[in-house]
């Protein structure tokens, strides 16, 4: 008798206190050689069931009422998960089921170099020595196109860009060959261009291999071109289910056309888009604007810049760092941004584009002053920022945001978002405990949380969940200037669409700038005045967003374009 590799029966999953299922009646199976992916909104419990299969969720408060997890190990009669001890968990972790996490950063021990940590699996599950493990990790970070792949295995996971820590993560999921794999936002932080070469590589290796595969995403048009089945998930349900072709020429569900809609590729620039709203259907309200939030009176130095005069002017800017070296070598530097300039006027949003470890981030924190910088020129409001002593800096922060591109490591585990987001209107302003409260839930509610939000901490929320915290953190005191390094990468569809719109409605009012990095390309042609293109350091073209995606001139950025997802 044929078993599915995996068969998920009418699961439930409820978490202690609360009387809502996170997954209620799932019923998905995968077979040997199929890509099954699962779409969905932030919250609609795709990890949670990718979770559940390899017993990752605590039990209590994960509560297990109804359902069963079949897995089935070489054809054999299928096994419920559900009811296994540790041991047998432990023998199917990573070498019958592996798993690629959504986060790489929280997801790899800081203690241990990447290579050892990938190796560690190889030697537990093959029994191989310390050699053999060595070279076949450095050939697997060869495989998933690392640069340099010896000297990558000797370094820590804070060395490498966030795009690196991911493919590190791959490499450690299909070191064993496992018989499914499952992949949890695994392009996330990735490039388009290294997002493309990934892919190619997940479905090469699920061919070779002949493995399943649970694909979750919140890009409809990556699972196009990966999956063979796509399941869609709303509220912890399964909404819709069908071959992927299908699904995307004729969606049964309005829910499901209200997530195609919903990409800004699809969208003209200038148009609003649209969202999703409570009951699935497709709305293009405006969001409400912020002027209805009585906001903190923060100090403004100096009067308002007239238009047409820049914010913000980089001049010559290098941020290099040493390369380790051998007795008698030469000195060595790795340029991460070299001989950067550029300007960014009054109300212009300039988007910044490139390949994971090009040196985007970098520019964003140096500008902002949160890194070292070797030499150049910035001046933010016509004032030297370089020459400011650490107080006068600090005057300048309530001015001068940042949205972190990993909101888990931005936010503090111990302290809950509310009082997170509070702690920066106090330290600027003038508002009592209370008045910071009602701002603060107000600016929750801005960014499609909930009230009672406001006393949770980090881990209580989804990965997108996370990630709209740390906007509503860097929007509390209405910046001028705000750097938003890759701010959406964790956002499904529907929350970007709703962030994008939230952010253009205050550009429109309030006029501020931004540097906006990001690796999706459709985003920053859909969002910014200008694009700046930057490959290894340098700034290779920039330009007008219809004329970058329509007309490249560079070949890098003709690359870039060409890798561009499209449904």
């Amino acid at each position: 008798m044929k078993y599915p590799l995996l068969h998920i029966n009418e699961l439930r999953i409820r978490f202690y206190g609360s009387n809502k299922p996170a997954v209620d009646k799932l019923t998905l199976s995968v077979n040997r050689g199929e890509v099954l992916a699962i779409v969905g909104e932030s919250g609609s419990g795709k990890s949670i069931t990718a979770l559940s299969i390899l017993r990752l969720l605590p039990s209590p408060p994960a509560i297990y009422e109804q359902g069963s997890i079949e897995f089935s190990v070489d054809g054999e009669s299928p096994v419920d998960i559900l009811k296994q001890e540790a041991n047998f968990l432990t023998s199917i972790r990573g070498k019958e089921i592996a798993m690629i996490f959504q986060e790489p950063m929280t997801s790899l021990n800081p203690v241990l170099t990447c290579g050892e940590q990938v190796a560690e699996a190889i030697r537990t599950h093959f029994g191989v020595d310390n050699n053999d493990a060595r070279n076949q990790t450095i050939e697997l970070f060869r495989r998933v196109k690392l640069p340099d792949p010896t000297q990558a295995y000797e370094k820590y996971p804070h060395q490498l860009s966030g795009g690196q820590k991911q493919r590190v993560m791959i490499a450690m999921a299909i070191s064993c060959k496992p018989s499914l794999l499952i992949c949890d936002e695994p392009t996330t932080a990735l490039d388009v261009t290294v997002q493309k070469e990934i892919l190619i590589l997940l479905k090469d290796l699920q061919r070779a291999e002949n493995m399943g595969m649970i694909f979750i995403s919140h890009d409809l048009a990556v699972v196009k071109g990966i999956a063979d089945t796509i399941a869609v998930m709303r509220s912890g349900k399964l909404v819709e289910m069908n071959q992927a072709a299908s699904l995307f020429l004729n969606p049964g569900e309005p829910y499901t056309r209200a997530l195609i809609a919903c990409r800004p590729g699809e969208t003209p620039r200038g148009t609003r888009l649209p969202v999703v709203e409570q009951e699935g259907t497709i709305s293009n309200n405006r969001i409400s604007r912020l002027d209805s939030t009585p906001g903190p009176e923060v100090e403004q130095p100096g009067k308002k810049i007239p238009l047409n005069i820049p914010v913000l002017e980089v001049e010559h800017l290098n941020v290099w760092y040493p390369v380790p070296k051998y007795r008698g070598a030469e000195d060595r530097w790795m340029k991460a941004v070299n001989d950067v300039s550029f300007t960014i006027n009054e109300g212009e949003i300039v988007g910044l584009v490139g390949e994971s470890g090009c040196g985007k981030s970098t520019l964003g924190r140096a500008v902002l002053r949160l890194s070292d910088i070797n030499s150049g020129k910035i001046r933010f409001e016509g004032r030297d920022l370089l020459s400011l002593s650490a107080a006068e800096m600090r005057k300048q922060r309530s001015r001068m945001q940042m949205i972190f591109q990993d909101p888990y490591s931005a936010l503090s585990p111990k302290i809950r978002i509310g009082q997170a987001i509070a702690e920066v209107i106090k330290v600027h302003s003038r508002l009592n405990n209370q008045q910071a409260k009602i701002h603060v839930i107000q600016l929750l509610e801005k960014v499609g949380l909930l009230r009672e939000h406001y006393d949770r901490y980090p881990h209580e929320f989804s990965g997108g969940q996370r990630q709209r915290i740390v906007i509503a953190r860097a929007l509390a005191l209405r910046p001028s200037f705000i750097v938003c390094d890759e701010s959406l990468a964790a956002l499904d569809v529907s929350v970007q669409a709703q962030v994008l719109n939230l952010l253009s409605d205050l550009k429109a009012e309030f006029g501020f700038s931004a540097l906006f990095i990001s690796h999706d390309l459709s985003v920053v042609r859909y969002f910014c005045d200008r694009v700046m293109v930057m490959q290894a350091g340098k700034i290779v073209e920039t330009g007008n967003p219809e004329q970058i995606y329509s007309s490249p001139e560079d070949p890098y950025t003709r690359r870039l374009v060409s890798a561009i997802p499209t449904l």
